[in-house]
């Protein structure tokens, strides 16, 4: 897929995305008001946070599709991975407040204090968030997978996890109005747990941007694909010094080869490049590989091309 292409994709999921929170967001403040309900309000702020994590995915894609210049000699694909340290931190805030906001409700109710009951608007307005939320992460998170985005993946759990937050108002409000006020707990019970799973999801973003963000290395079983493919090519006897680390939608890969010793520098550059290829149609084309060549080693010393018979 090219850039123009994945770029597009990203902008249609997540301008649609944009627009069902816009009307979620206003529906959660009216309903919210007019049932007299916290908990949908502060359903309303959540929804209103993932607006704002959509304009922050299509600010920093723009940006991160931007292509190397003379300031950014590897692009500028970090900017998706500090999106999606941005979502990640957006949602940690809006967990721990919701979770705050319950315990001090349900402490209230503990000392004997009369919570509100809410009415019927607020609980379709939950149901009804519960259903568009969901809708419109399944397919946000199928078009982040497609483009290999992880500020989009990253925005679908997002959109997942205000539904996860609609759930436990839904239950909240529906418990309070079917089973009468002094059931009015249960708001501010299920909004603490449903606030811990969001957390949860928070911290996940926020370790995989990090770890890209610190330069982590690409995982065990990637590192074996890339050594079987530069070991598939004639006349290299091995590798070392491999070196791999994600560049946002891109990864990077650097490593020495071992060569006979003998052999022209023509044809050493030919077979490193075939390599260059061969990992650029596995990985992507835009994968930077980095490869220096050498000649073979025997007890730590380089074997002089007379003594070297391999070809």
């Amino acid at each position: 897929m090219d850039k123009k292409t994945r770029e597009k994709k990203i902008y249609k999921v997540t301008v649609l995305g944009s627009v069902v929170n816009i009307v979620l967001v206003v529906l959660k403040f009216v309903f919210g008001i007019l049932g007299h309900s916290a908990a949908m309000i502060a359903d309303a702020v959540h929804s209103l946070s993932d607006l704002i994590t959509d304009i922050v995915v299509l600010l920093f894609v723009k940006l991160s599709n931007k292509p190397q210049d003379s300031d950014h000699d590897y692009g500028h694909g970090k900017y998706e991975t500090l999106a999606t340290s941005l979502i990640g931190l957006a949602l940690l805030f809006v967990g721990v407040m919701i979770c705050y906001g319950g315990v001090e409700k349900i402490i209230m109710a503990l000392n004997g204090e009369p919570l509100q009951q809410p009415g019927y608007v607020a609980f379709i307005a939950a149901v009804l968030s519960v259903v568009l939320k969901e809708w419109v992460y399944r397919f946000t998170v199928k078009v982040g997978k497609a483009v290999d985005s992880q500020a989009v993946i990253a925005n679908a759990w997002h959109h997942r996890s205000d539904a996860f937050s609609s759930i436990g108002t839904a239950l909240g409000i529906g418990g309070a109005i079917f089973l009468g006020a002094r059931w009015a707990v249960l708001d501010p019970i299920a909004a603490v747990v449903v606030s811990l799973f969001i957390i949860k999801t928070a911290l996940t973003l926020i370790r995989q941007a990090s770890d890209e963000l610190l330069e982590k290395s690409l995982s065990d079983d990637v590192e074996k694909e890339i050594k079987s493919i530069a070991e598939s090519e004639i006349g290299v006897s091995g590798i070392h010094n491999l070196r791999t680390r994600r560049i946002g939608n891109n990864i990077a890969i650097e490593m020495h080869l071992r060569m006979p010793g003998d052999i022209s520098l023509y044809e050493a550059h030919r077979r490193a490049s075939d390599i260059e290829e061969k990992l650029r149609e596995h990985f992507g084309e835009d994968t930077h590989v980095g490869l220096h060549v050498e000649p073979l080693k025997v007890d730590g010393k380089y074997v002089a091309p007379e003594n070297d018979g391999e070809k």
